[in-house]
Formats: C-alpha cells, sequence, structure tokens
C-alpha cells in the first residue's frame, strides 16, 4: 500500500499548523498588557513599581496561584477569579464613593437616571488607557488610587489573619496567614490590581480591553464583542461542514476497501512471547501507577469537600497541614504523573516485544528510570507542600517549590529533571525498537509513526522550560498551553493511537496495513485542528483577536474525528468477540471501548460546549469546566492508561488466567462513578453558575453568596455518590492488581485457555 499522499497530508499539517502557532506567539509579545515601570496618581505620587508587580505575581504562584481561585480564568472554582472579584469591588468602591458625594446615597439607592449618569463616568474612568508608552508610567486618579488601598485592605485581611474574614475564608477554603508577611502580601496585591487593569482597560487604538472584555462586568460595560459572536457562528458552521466532509470521506473509503474475509490465529500469539528482563521490570511501574492512581482519588475527595467546609474535614483542621492549595495542587499533578506513566511503562514494555531485541543494559536503565521518577513525583509534591507555607524566598521556590500554574505546578528543577528522564525513556525506547526496522519493511510505517509519537513526547515537554520566574502572565500561558494541550492532550494521544494499534497488529486482530493508513489519518485529522485548537484556551489571556479567530474555528475542527467515534467503539467490540481467547483480554478491550465513548462525550460534546469564544465568556473558570477536564483528561487518558496497563500485566503474567470478576466490578464503578459525578454535581453547579454569570457577571458566579446558596450546596453534596462509586472503583482495581502479585486475582488452572480452545 501506498502512503506517500498521507505522509505529505501530515507533513504539511505540522509545518502550516506550528508556523501559525509560532506567528500568533510573536503577536501575543507584541501586543500583551504592558507592565508599567511606575504606576502614580494624578498628582504624582508613586504608588508601586513594575518590579512589585513582578514580585507579586511570584507571591501568587508560591501560595498555589492558579490552585487557589483564578486569574484571568484559569485556575481553581472554590474561590473567586480575582480579577472579576477585584473589578467589581474596585467599580462599587468608586461608584458609592460618587454616590455619596453627588447624591447622598449609595450607588444602589440611587434612581436609574442617576446610575447611568455615574455608570457612564465609570466607563470613562475603568475603560480609558493611560498607560505611557514613553516613560512606561501607568497615571490613575485620586479615586482609584483611594479604591487601591481600599481593596488593598480588604484583600490584606482576606490572606492574612483579620478576625471578621473568618467565615469568607471558610467559604475560600483559604487559612488564616496564606501569605506570611504584609510586604509579600502588599506585592501580591499590586499583582491583582495589575491583572484587573488588563481586563478593564482599552487597548490602545481600540474599545476592547487586552483581555477582549472578559470578564463581563455590567457596571463597566464589558460585554462581549461582535468579533466573539462572529467567531461563535464561524465554529459551528466549520463543526458541521467538518462532520459532514469527514462522513463522506469515511463512506467512500469503506466503499472502496477490498471486501477480504479476516483470518484470525486461533491461538493468542502473544503467549509466544517471552518477557525480557527489561519487559518483567516495567511491572513495578504498573505498581506505582496503581498506589498514584488510588492517592490521586483520595485527594480528589478531599478537595471537593473543601468546597463545602473549607477548614477542614468533619471538624478536623487538615487546612493546618494540607490545605486546599496543595490538596489540588497534588489532585492535578498526580492525575498528569500516573496516566504518564502507564503510557512510559507501555513504551518501555511494548519496545523489545515489536523487535524482538533487548539492548545491553537496557533492564538496569529501565530501573535507573524509575528511580529517577519516583524522586521526581516526591520530591516536587515535598517542593510544592513547602512553597506553599511559604517557606522560599521568591527565586527558590521558582526553582523547587511550587510554580502556581495548573498542571504544571512543579518547581522548574523538578521540570529539568523530568524533562531529561523523558529524554532517556526517548533513548531507551529508539534502541530498543530500531533493531525491528531491519527485520520487516511491512509494518515500517507503523514503525516509524511509533518513533515520531515517541519522540514528540519529551520534546513537547521543552514549552514548559520557556518561562521564567518573572515571564510576563500571557506568554507564559501560551507557553503552558502547549504542553497542556499539545502534550498532554495531543502527542499523548497519537502515541497511544500507535501503540493500540501495535497491540491489535500483534495479536493478529488487525492487518498491519489497515492499522498503518488508520494511524496516518487519525493523526493527521487530529492535528488538524488539535494543534492551531490550542488558541482556544487563550481568547482572554491578553491576546490579539487572531487568536480568537483561530482558536475558534480551529477548536471546532478538533471535534470532527469523535464523530465516528462509535465505528471506533464497535470495532473494538468485535476485535473481543472474534476468537474465544480474544475473551482474556476483554476488560483491556473494554477499556479502550470507554476510551471511545468518554472521547465523544468529554472530549467532544462536553468540549465543544465550552470551546466557542461567546461559550468560554461567560463559563470560563465555572464548573463547566472541571466537566469537561474529567471527562476528557481521565476518562480518554486515565482510562487509556488503564487499559494499556491491563495489557501489558496480561503480557507479563503470561499463560496465567485472570479472576475478573474484581477487574469487572471495578471497571463498571469507575465509569459510572465518573458519570455520576459530572450528572449530579458538576454539571448542575456549572449550568447554574453560567446562568448567573450570564444574568449578573462572573464576580457572582464566584462569589460565596452564590456558591454557598442551599441548592448550589446541595449538588456539590451530591457528588459524594459518584465519588464514592468511582473510589470504590479504584480501591478494586488496586486490590485486584495486588492480587496479581499474591495470587488472589489469578486461577489455579494455568491453561484454561488453551483447553477451552481445544475443546471448542
Amino acid at each position: 500500500m501506498n502512503y506517500r499522499r498521507l505522509w505529505i497530508t501530515l507533513s504539511l499539517v505540522i509545518i502550516i499548523s506550528f508556523a501559525i502557532l509560532g506567528y500568533y506567539g510573536g503577536r501575543i509579545y507584541q501586543v500583551m498588557p504592558p507592565i508599567p515601570e511606575l504606576v502614580v496618581t494624578e498628582d504624582g505620587t508613586i504608588l508601586f513599581t513594575g518590579q512589585d508587580i513582578k514580585d507579586g505575581q511570584n507571591v501568587w504562584q508560591s501560595i498555589g496561584g492558579q490552585e487557589v481561585g483564578s486569574i484571568w480564568g484559569h485556575g481553581a472554582y472554590v474561590a473567586p477569579d480575582w480579577n472579576a472579584d477585584w473589578l467589581h469591588r474596585e467599580s462599587l468602591y468608586i461608584l458609592n464613593k460618587w454616590g455619596n458625594a453627588e447624591f447622598g446615597n449609595d450607588f444602589e439607592d440611587l434612581n436609574v437616571e442617576q446610575q447611568a449618569q455615574l455608570k457612564a463616568r465609570l466607563k470613562q474612568e475603568i475603560r480609558t488607557n493611560t498607560f505611557d508608552k514613553k516613560t512606561k508610567t501607568l497615571v490613575i486618579s485620586n479615586d482609584r488610587a483611594e479604591a487601591f488601598q481600599h481593596l488593598n485592605n480588604y484583600y490584606t485581611g482576606l490572606f492574612m489573619d483579620n478576625p471578621k474574614f473568618s467565615e469568607l475564608r471558610d467559604h475560600y477554603a483559604i487559612p488564616k496567614n496564606t501569605v506570611k508577611d504584609s510586604e509579600r502580601m502588599s506585592a501580591m496585591n499590586t499583582f491583582f490590581f495589575w491583572s484587573t487593569w488588563a481586563t478593564a482597560t482599552n487597548r490602545p487604538g481600540s474599545d476592547i480591553t487586552y483581555t477582549n472584555n472578559w470578564p463581563n462586568e455590567d457596571l463597566i460595560d464589558n460585554k462581549p464583542t461582535g468579533e466573539m459572536v462572529v467567531w461563535s457562528v464561524v465554529s459551528f458552521v466549520m463543526l458541521l461542514s467538518g462532520v459532514g466532509a469527514l462522513a463522506w470521506y469515511f463512506a467512500a473509503q469503506r466503499h472502496k476497501e477490498p471486501h477480504i474475509e479476516e483470518v484470525y490465529p486461533e491461538k493468542d500469539p502473544l503467549l509466544a512471547l517471552s518477557p525480557t528482563p527489561s519487559m518483567k521490570a516495567t511491572l513495578k511501574y504498573f505498581w506505582v501507577v496503581a498506589a498514584l492512581f488510588v492517592v490521586q482519588i483520595a485527594l480528589g475527595v478531599l478537595s471537593a469537600h473543601y468546597a463545602v467546609e473549607g477548614s477542614g474535614l468533619y471538624g478536623i483542621p487538615i487546612q493546618e497541614w494540607i490545605p486546599y492549595s496543595v490538596v489540588r495542587t497534588w489532585h492535578t499533578q498526580l492525575g498528569i504523573l500516573w496516566i504518564a506513566t502507564a503510557w512510559l511503562a507501555t513504551g518501555l514494555f511494548m519496545a523489545p516485544a515489536v523487535s524482538g531485541h533487548e539492548p545491553k543494559y537496557q533492564r538496569a536503565l529501565v530501573n535507573f528510570l524509575f528511580v529517577c521518577l519516583l524522586i521526581i513525583v516526591v520530591g516536587s509534591m515535598a517542593g510544592q507542600w513547602m512553597g506553599v507555607f511559604q517557606k522560599f524566598d521568591y527565586a527558590t521556590n521558582f526553582w523547587f517549590g511550587h510554580q502556581g500554574y495548573e498542571y504544571v505546578d512543579l518547581g522548574r528543577f523538578w521540570q529539568i529533571f523530568l524533562t531529561v528522564g523523558l529524554f532517556l525513556w526517548l533513548y531507551l525506547m529508539g534502541r530498543a525498537l530500531l533493531p525491528a526496522f531491519k527485520k520487516s519493511k511491512k509494518d515500517r510505517h507503523l514503525l516509524i509513526m511509533f518513533i515520531i509519537a515517541t519522540t514528540a513526547i519529551p520534546l513537547f515537554y521543552i514549552p514548559g522550560l520557556l518561562w521564567g520566574q518573572q515571564t510576563h502572565l500571557s506568554m507564559a500561558e501560551y507557553w503552558r498551553w502547549w504542553v497542556v494541550h499539545l502534550w498532554v492532550e495531543g502527542f499523548f494521544e497519537v502515541f497511544a493511537t500507535v501503540v493500540m494499534a501495535f497491540l491489535f497488529t500483534r495479536m493478529g486482530l488487525l492487518r498491519t496495513s489497515t492499522a498503518t493508513a488508520s494511524v496516518l489519518f487519525s493523526t493527521i485529522i487530529f492535528l488538524f485542528g488539535g494543534i492551531i485548537g490550542t488558541f482556544h484556551h487563550l481568547y482572554f489571556s491578553g491576546t490579539p483577536m487572531g487568536v480568537m479567530a483561530f482558536g475558534a474555528v480551529f477548536s471546532a475542527l478538533e471535534v470532527v474525528p469523535l464523530v465516528l467515534i462509535g465505528f471506533e467503539a464497535y470495532e473494538n467490540l468485535t476485535h473481543s468477540r472474534v476468537k474465544p481467547w480474544v475473551k482474556s483480554y476483554k476488560w483491556p478491550i473494554y477499556c479502550f471501548v470507554a476510551v471511545a465513548f468518554w472521547n465523544l462525550v468529554g472530549a467532544g460534546l462536553f468540549g465543544f460546549f465550552i470551546n466557542p469564544p461567546i461559550a468560554l465568556y461567560y463559563m470560563q473558570g465555572l464548573n463547566t469546566t472541571p466537566v469537561h477536564g474529567h471527562t476528557a483528561l481521565f476518562g480518554v487518558y486515565g482510562v487509556l492508561g488503564i487499559g494499556l496497563m491491563l495489557f501489558c500485566l496480561k503480557g507479563l503474567t503470561g499463560q496465567k488466567v485472570w479472576k475478573t470478576k474484581i477487574l469487572s466490578f471495578a471497571f463498571w464503578c469507575i465509569n459510572i462513578g465518573l458519570a455520576l459525578m459530572i450528572l449530579l454535581s458538576l454539571l448542575p453547579v456549572g449550568l447554574l453558575q453560567t446562568w448567573a454569570s450570564v444574568e449578573h457577571g462572573m464576580w457572582y458566579a464566584r462569589s460565596a453568596e452564590f456558591l454557598q446558596q442551599d441548592t448550589v450546596q446541595t449538588f456539590i453534596w451530591l457528588r459524594m455518590i459518584g465519588d464514592t462509586i468511582f473510589g470504590i472503583g479504584a480501591l478494586a482495581l488496586g486490590w485486584f492488581m495486588l492480587g496479581l502479585k499474591t495470587g488472589w486475582s489469578i486461577k489455579d488452572e494455568a491453561n484454561e485457555i488453551n483447553q477451552t480452545i481445544e475443546k471448542n
């Protein structure tokens, strides 16, 4: 079969997509909100400096950053979005001052005409850009300077130890003295001011703010732009067009395919596989995967409980030892680490199996990499705890503590350590795979894809090293999403697709030519939307309108390949039934079926639900985001990691027959629990917040006033049902894996499958 056109198309998609991504990286750098060297009042009084803002960003990062509320909509959901909160409080303070001075009443007690007059004046005050590009000085009015001092006192009381904020701290899950000294607190407030200034101030020569009018705030007329609506409509059109085009292509290809009757092996080809020493050495990786998975679930339950009891656990003041910011940091980080470990271990297992070659010292290097991964996990978690408790200075925190950026919270030293580890993994994969090229030309194209996907994993973690200690927030967000979207959501998916294709071809359930064409085509359509689709995370991060245009269109195209996911699920189910011996792989294959389901629901439906600009404008930072996050990150990548792990464990246990009742129980509990977690809690809360955001503003949807309502709290408590079922499933999976070691998950009849085949 000739794959030349597919390879050319794939190359063009990658080159053009990254050219666009790189070009707009440069544009973001040119148009991002400026950090003034001085912020002064109209009479020349210096309020603070640009260095104060940068130091304040470091303070915010050290206390947990995006794990304590959110900035520009990115971060955790228990505390407010600090920009929406600051902007609303600042606006009200100024309006109340003017209202009392001119009409003798607070703003809310004025009549409609008086309110309209003051709102028009406030809009002029807040949205007018008074930054002088030549002197790099930002001049603000005395009224706004007074509002700054008022909010400085407010947030200092909240983040430090003012007793009148005790109840509010509990609602926000912020411990007393989260910030340890007044100097740090003052610096963090300057960062809050600047990042909020960017959301409310028009770009030079424009009537749109640096964050494209986000968040919505009626008091200063922050509303959706016309471009936002237009590009949202275009995204819907592109989605329908892409679905139609792909359906047509799929039907045409099916019609052209020669109808060759498939011949499947009568016995399991993998039974003849003799695990090499390095393949056996991957077993310990899977034990760690199971352990980290269980710990991550426990941390997830704890972080969810913080939404209803912000100061502890049923009266136990656990926030004194592991506050919410630490719990959520560990929960999100372990989610990435255990999934990545499962996939890396699968690669180390598959490479010698594919080539039939065990390089010299491969086992020793696999063991060395394992130790390195353990050090990274334990060291980074310890550093994050110390960072949150303010035990580091700014530089030490950046290197060893908490970077404050969601999913890439680990300190720079640990990031570098992990990058080196990933390149060591690439070396181990390459030296084991290269001999396979000499053996057979038939699957060479599939092997090349395997090498490309393997290379992409360490390569696309490097962007996580491209921001510095005081890099501008817009650029840090740009590079952060390279890691989160392209590394986690992108090239790991390509790697998994290739690995699954190799598994099915080695089992004789899929022809090599079919697998190769399928992998190349799937990669093309996935990356066509997926690379540029990174922009949908950056609509409101100080970026130009082109980012919104490309993000809207291509994030819609990301959904297109998922509409045919039912075919993938059906084919995987078909594979599980073709021969009696395949039943021993039932639950790994069922995991792949579940992946197809969650790909459609989590990545597809819930992803597109929030991706159009007009939707994300109101939903960014609400519980609609973790709806997509949980169903896509765990439902797709987590369940896929479990499936790959079970495949490898089946190969490592050889001819031993598994007792799968507990595995069946675990599978259904995990998937049903995840569904209930979403349907009973996260989605209803997210929809209620969206309504509140549209009606009143982002500040209200994220406020304690809204989230502490009885109805909202009831839905938050209902999450216990899904979480409990999910947690039981995770424990059952861990119990099954422990049983593979102790024997209670293995039947006595070592050759039961072969005996069954012979009888048939």
